[in-house]
């Protein structure tokens, strides 16, 4: 562990897999749902912002400018089938069926994103509003406002809230 992960009163937990950032640039378990923003396959100015929630599974997918998703007809689309696929690269199979509370032991065959999405499609969820887009979009896009910082070792004063660790030398 480097000195700064050491001394780091944060927990710090590591990709299960790297992924690629192109398809599904933001992925997070937060907000008692699996949400993040899944790049158009057509339109490179278009982003779909998707949600699964925890325990019922409702799920929902919609643009970046609020449009509902086409492939929404009943079950999830490819964007949810995305994030899913994603999710279980950057916190692990296991971790996301823990947090979205899938029953993996009702039969479900097999292992990955793909039987987790089988899992829950076999409880019939329902299509959730779009309540949570803006903030999991607004989310994603201060994220990216971190990228475009110049490097520096001074504190940024949105990042305050973590607590000192010691004095400064």
């Amino acid at each position: 562990m480097s000195h700064r992960e050491d001394s780091s009163t944060a927990r710090v937990v590591a990709p299960a897999r790297p992924r690629k950032l192109a398809k599904v640039p933001f992925v997070e378990l937060a907000d008692g749902r699996l949400q993040g923003v899944v790049s158009s396959g057509s339109d490179i100015g278009r982003v779909y912002v998707s949600s699964v929630a925890a325990g019922d599974f409702a799920f929902a997918c919609s643009t970046n400018n609020n449009r509902p998703c086409g492939g929404l007809r009943g079950s999830f689309c490819n964007h949810i089938l995305a994030l899913l696929v994603e999710a279980e690269l950057q916190y692990g199979a296991e971790r996301v069926a823990r947090y979205l509370r899938i029953d993996t032991d009702g039969g479900t065959s097999g292992s990955g994103p793909y039987s987790l999405a089988a899992a829950m499609t076999g409880t019939r969820p329902v299509q959730a509003g779009k309540e949570a887009a803006p903030a999991v979009f607004a989310r994603f896009l201060r994220q990216l406002a971190y990228l475009e910082l110049a490097p520096t070792t001074v504190p940024l004063p949105e990042m305050q809230w973590f607590p000192p660790t010691r004095k400064a030398a």
